[in-house]
């Protein structure tokens, strides 16, 4: 008796925004439209707006965890007095400290990620990216030096407040990296690409690292849930790079849009050129 086959599982497909939310409602031809739409949304809900809130907020905990930092520090010098709790508040005013930085680091690289920083200014990139790792050394390595070098202090609460701050600095820091920094040049093209093959519309699964241009790509066709929005949505929630298989199969596509914008820049720079006035002949003949 030949074996029954299975019934294909029910493709669903849900928005990106109805995805945060672990929704299950399927894109309709509305949902599409709101991809195109997204560009005129109100400041507050544009890339820019959502990005610059998480940036505040980040800024304000790095600052709060640099606050319970000295805290440490007073605690440590006996500033603040204490009594015999000194190890206990010197944990406590640590792990504080550690809760709001990586809180911290995580609203900036989501911030990155909806905004990136442009490539062509390499300071405010390099800063942009690595902001994060930054604040974590100055949240954590002064006290941990100090404790160290703290010659007064008991050796039970020195060796544990020493490995209490190591450990995070460690975390602190690691937590802080981004893995897959984002361009605003790589964005820009990556959405520019997929406007032109599919309308600005892309897909990504709930435990995929990557995006795709189709539906049916053989990465994700078994898939049972997929999430559509535009490029800078999969960025924002980290799949930053187009996957092969659909990047193979629009391979032609993609080396005619890089091409056209090549010759564009090109055209654009001798414009530029053009503008500019011609130098002085020095040598004029008598």
């Amino acid at each position: 008796m030949a074996s029954e086959k299975k019934k294909p599982v029910e493709r669903k497909i849900i928005s990106a925004s109805e995805a945060k939310k672990e929704s299950k409602k399927t894109v309709s031809s509305g949902e599409q439209r709101k991809v195109q739409e997204a560009k005129h949304a109100p400041e507050g809900s544009t890339p820019k707006g959502r990005a610059t809130g998480r940036r505040v907020a980040a800024v304000i905990l790095w600052i709060v965890g640099i606050l319970f930092e000295v805290a440490a520090l007073l605690i440590l010098n006996g500033t603040i007095y204490i009594g015999d709790n000194k190890l206990l508040f010197l944990l406590i005013a640590l792990g504080l400290d550690l809760i709001a930085v990586i809180i911290a680091s995580q609203l900036w690289k989501k911030a990155n990620h909806i905004a990136p920083a442009s490539e062509k200014n390499k300071v405010k990139f390099f800063l942009w990216n690595n902001l994060g790792v930054i604040a974590s050394i100055i949240a954590f390595l002064p006290i941990l030096i100090l404790l160290l070098k703290n010659k007064d202090l008991d050796a039970k609460t020195k060796k544990i407040a020493s490995i209490v701050a190591a450990v995070a600095l460690v975390a602190a820091v690691g937590t802080s990296i981004d893995y897959n920094p984002v361009s605003s040049e790589q964005l820009a093209e990556a959405e520019n690409d997929a406007a032109a093959i599919t309308d600005g519309m892309v897909y990504w699964t709930r435990f995929g690292k990557k995006y795709h241009y189709d539906q049916d790509c053989q990465s994700v066709r078994n898939s049972e849930t997929l999430i559509a929005g535009t490029v800078a949505e999969a960025v924002e929630a980290k799949r930053t790079e187009l996957c092969a298989f659909c990047a193979k199969n629009h391979e032609a596509e993609l080396e005619k849009l890089n091409g056209i914008d090549g010759v564009i820049d090109e055209l654009a720079g001798a414009d530029d050129a053009a503008d500019e006035e011609p130098a002085e002949d020095v040598a004029d003949a008598a």
